[in-house]
């Protein structure tokens, strides 16, 4: 794994314009931690997520006890690729514990010194980029800088974490015209400088939250954002993308930890017109999403984004087209289409020739436990990726 020294020993200037959204930087490391460390809160929600039946039980006792050991855990973590080792170690063991297998394609392509904008799929707000760091990591490359709206920051921990762990800040709070301008532009100058200045890795959803609904598009407002830190004086719309070496990325999850929570929302839109989250609850879905059963969990890393774009359209249908293609049905998908489709065009889906009985029966009984209130926008979810593909080959026919 490469390591950019110029990052890790770069010097934090207070009047740095992306102070207020970017990473941490090695010198802050060991202060972040200490705060981390000394916030109750945080303190329980790893415990929940670790011990969870013990921490039920004791919550008193057991946050005294996991900060002594966390902080002798953390005694040697001085820079923000220390931190990201000891992260590692629990995403091996959440691979291990909630995921029946993990694979990748397409890495070889990957040049280990170039640095990519990864544009994927968006299905879980903090396994998709960690699924990407952990694929490039075990494939001799480097993490990313992530980006993450300021809207799962509602705990200034939660923030501290993230910003530890490479993630830059959204801030889609911002709701006048005037705020959200600055707000996008600055993030948008920020991709530029970590590719092209950097040389660091930046990974981003292809739109502005999850696709609840299972329906993979890129929204053509986020090229645009990205677009405007374009020099509009030496360089054309094409020319500027074509630089930023965007990757598109696949991601695809044989069973959603979140499928009955999604559709429950889903249908709550449906029957209400609008669905209320509750207080953080968008925390509470990133730690169901890591504990969650996960099945088989497949990326994949298209080429590299090339051609004559025309405007933001042209590259949001381009992302759509790689990703859309390039993503692995597993049997949860195809047989979630079938029970919903009379259409049998799926059974000549290379995919579909591998499904076994004990695909019917798993898929049977993990909707049988679902209330039946939620079965139907739940089996739309897995079946809409199907739908997407069966679409696209039809155009291309």
């Amino acid at each position: 794994m490469r390591l950019n020294l110029k990052a890790r020993f770069r010097p934090v200037n207070p009047m740095d314009k992306f102070a207020d959204i970017r990473p941490y930087a090695d010198d802050e490391v060991a202060d972040v931690i200490q705060r981390l460390l000394d916030e109750p809160e945080m303190l329980g929600a790893v415990a929940a997520l670790r011990i969870p039946r013990i921490y039920k039980w004791l919550p008193k006792l057991i946050r005294p006890a996991l900060r002594f050991m966390l902080r002798r855990e953390f005694k040697d973590v001085s820079s923000v690729r220390g931190f990201q080792v000891f992260v590692k170690h629990y995403m091996d063991q959440m691979i291990e514990s909630s995921t029946r297998e993990f694979t990748v394609s397409g890495c070889d392509q990957l040049k280990p010194r170039q640095a990519y904008l990864f544009i994927s799929n968006h299905r879980d707000i903090a396994l998709d980029p960690a699924f990407v760091n952990y694929a490039l990591y075990h494939n001799g490359g480097d993490t990313v800088r992530i980006a993450i709206g300021d809207n799962l920051l509602t705990k200034p921990w939660a923030s501290d974490l993230m910003r530890l762990n490479k993630s830059f800040i959204v801030r889609r709070s911002a709701k006048a015209p005037r705020q959200m301008l600055a707000a996008f532009r600055q993030l948008s100058e920020y991709i530029r400088y970590s590719l092209l200045e950097d040389n660091e890795s930046v990974w981003i959803a292809q739109r502005e939250g999850r696709a609840k609904n299972g329906n993979d598009r890129t929204e053509a407002a986020m090229i645009k954002m990205i677009g405007m830190a374009q020099d509009k004086a030496t360089e054309s719309f094409a020319d500027y993308i074509n630089k930023l070496n965007i990757i598109p990325v696949s991601i695809s999850y044989e069973w959603d930890p979140l499928d009955e929570a999604k559709a429950q929302e889903l249908t709550a839109i449906e029957r209400d017109g609008a669905y209320q989250k509750a207080e953080h609850e968008d925390l509470k879905s990133i730690a169901s999403g890591i504990t969650g059963n996960k099945g088989h969990v497949h990326v994949h890393f298209a080429a590299p984004l090339q051609g004559d774009f025309a405007d933001a359209n042209a590259v949001a249908a381009a992302l759509d087209n790689a990703i859309i293609s390039n993503y692995r049905l597993h049997p949860s998908n195809l047989l979630a289409y079938a029970a919903l489709n009379q259409d049998e065009g799926w059974k000549n889906l290379a995919e579909a020739k591998v499904i076994s009985e004990a695909d019917q029966q798993q898929f049977n009984q993990h909707f049988e436990a679902m209330p039946a209130s939620y079965r139907q926008k739940a089996m739309e979810i897995y079946a809409r990726p199907v739908a997407n593909k069966l679409a696209q080959l039809a155009q291309a026919a």
